[in-house]
């Protein structure tokens, strides 16, 4: 088995990708992780193909509406760069999300195995099932390839 490819932002290889622009308007939960003071101040919160993130206090909860339990942290800062709240605990993601096929890095490769540093922490995925996404500030994630295909619109 082939030793799993390790993604940092900042690989130069990122900028050989070529990613579009693409737009997700679906209405969103968000939550934000405020603990109390005697409380532990981050958590963990485990993705649907198994990825631990870490959620530090402030951080937002992010859901989507049919599907409450499978969430992810956003940083605060980010999240108002990104993000308009449309009524409380309800928010949709009004900038656009650069996406190239994560199999562009794996020369096709769909079993390729990549680990995605992110800023929640490491994700490691199959390639064949997730999209590379970039953030406003350069920060990426694997996006499930099902999310893309259903949520998913290009943004030009």
């Amino acid at each position: 088995m082939k030793e799993p490819i390790v993604l940092m932002s900042d690989d130069p290889l990122i900028n050989s990708l070529n990613f579009k622009p693409y737009r997700n308007m679906s209405l969103r939960r968000a939550v934000p992780f405020i603990p109390g003071d005697d409380e532990p101040q981050t958590t963990e919160v485990v993705t649907p193909w198994g990825a631990k993130l870490t959620v530090k206090k402030g951080d937002l909860l992010i859901s989507e509406l049919n599907s409450p339990d499978d969430v992810w942290p956003i940083e605060p800062h980010i999240f108002d760069e990104t993000y308009m709240i449309t009524e409380p605990g309800l928010c949709v993601k009004r900038a656009v999300t650069l996406l190239v096929p994560l199999t562009d890095l794996t020369d096709g490769d769909e079993d390729q195995i990549v680990t995605v540093n992110t800023l929640e922490g490491p994700v490691t995925v199959r390639a064949g099932d997730f999209m590379l996404a970039k953030g406003v500030e350069g920060e990426i994630w694997p996006y499930p390839k099902s999310k893309f295909l259903e949520k998913m619109k290009p943004a030009g």
